[in-house]
């Protein structure tokens, strides 16, 4: 009976929810982040007060005992989530800085290649071998960013781009090692969002000061007559303050809508959600900040899309096909239970 229901999928409501939830959370958290990054040059330890908050957060729940897990502290799943809480600041540190350097227009084109990344990682990792066509949809997607990069027609930051690159691989990887994780926590989505929030705090300390930003802390606190100079506008200081406020809560949210995400669905799924708030966050940006979206950039997001939407279709053909589970190109479904327990051998997948 426990084995039925543990491998009864969600229901579609449920996933619906997830996703949405996701989606909103994070599309906020990408516009607020941007609205502080445009002020400040510390955005390490402004990530750092994000994941401060949130753990904040997370005591004050649990003392209120409105969490269904009750939070514990254990050094030895601490030792468990080292991949993880690595790849978090990684993947935290380096989004952050993308939206530094680029447009909130161009975060999406400058993340394009999460797909690519997203399907090179199940195939090394869970033995998820593709079709020609899901090969043929990462390259529509790759030419996309590639438009983006070479024909946008504006000037771009080099160093945003390579960020963004290595953003997209690790948020491919992340969504893989968050469900190897959940076997360290007892299958506790909660348990592992606090764990990894407060770990990834304490990691960002020597960070913050190795790179280089102690003196723009100091500077953002103490030095008050440059900090106070506004022009209609307010000053750094507060909209470091209330924007820490905002994206901690947020984060608080976005930490546990997004593991939901990873858990109810495929990180496939998760990946698409993740495209979507893209494209969404290039509109806002263009409307909150005022970017620009030449013809070039315009292309690529479009062309991203529709290659996202292509692959979301093959993906879907491919698994109410059932030949796809006999054809050796075929590029499976990821299941829960085969990210958790790692790669499968090809004599376990094979058709019953």
């Amino acid at each position: 009976m426990s084995s039925q229901n543990a491998q009864k999928p969600p229901s579609r409501g449920l996933v619906t929810g997830v996703v949405v939830f996701y989606l909103v959370a994070a599309l906020s958290m990408v516009m607020a982040n941007k609205w502080v990054l445009n002020t400040t040059e510390a955005p390490l330890f402004f990530l750092f007060t994000q994941l401060v908050i949130a753990v904040v957060l997370f005591v004050i729940s649990d003392t209120m005992k409105l969490l269904p897990d009750k939070l514990t502290f254990d050094v030895n799943i601490c030792k468990g989530l080292v991949p993880m809480v690595g790849l978090n600041v990684i993947g935290l540190s380096f989004s952050n800085y993308t939206l530094k350097y680029v447009d909130a227009s161009f975060y999406q084109v400058a993340r394009g290649l999460v797909l690519p990344f997203t399907v090179c990682t199940s195939f090394v990792m869970l033995n998820a071998r593709p079709s020609l066509r899901i090969l043929f949809s990462c390259g529509i997607v790759t030419m996309g960013f590639f438009v983006g990069v070479f024909l946008d027609g504006t000037p771009l930051s080099l160093v945003g781009i390579f960020f963004g690159v290595v953003s997209s691989a690790i948020t491919a990887i992340h969504s893989v090692v968050i469900k190897q994780s959940l076997n360290v926590v007892n299958g506790s989505a909660l348990l592992l969002s606090w764990y990894t929030n407060l770990l990834s705090a304490v990691v960002l300390v020597p960070v913050i000061v190795l790179a280089g930003e102690t003196a723009e802390v100091i500077k953002l606190f103490f030095g008050a007559d440059e900090l106070l100079r506004t022009t209609g506008q307010m000053s750094a200081l507060r909209t470091f303050v209330w924007g820490s406020a905002i994206t901690g809560a947020l984060g608080f949210m976005m930490s546990i809508a997004s593991l939901l995400s990873i858990k109810v669905t495929s990180p496939i799924t998760h990946m698409i959600s993740s495209a979507v708030r893209g494209v969404a966050a290039s509109l806002l940006g263009m409307w909150l900040f005022h970017d620009i979206i030449t013809s070039g950039r315009a292309s690529s997001i479009a062309i991203i899309l529709l290659g996202s939407i292509y692959y979301t279709w093959v993906k879907h053909v491919e698994s109410q096909s059932p030949a796809s589970s006999t054809s050796g190109g075929a590029y499976e479904r990821v299941k829960m239970e085969d990210v958790e327990s790692g790669p499968r051998r090809n004599s376990n997948s094979k058709p019953e």
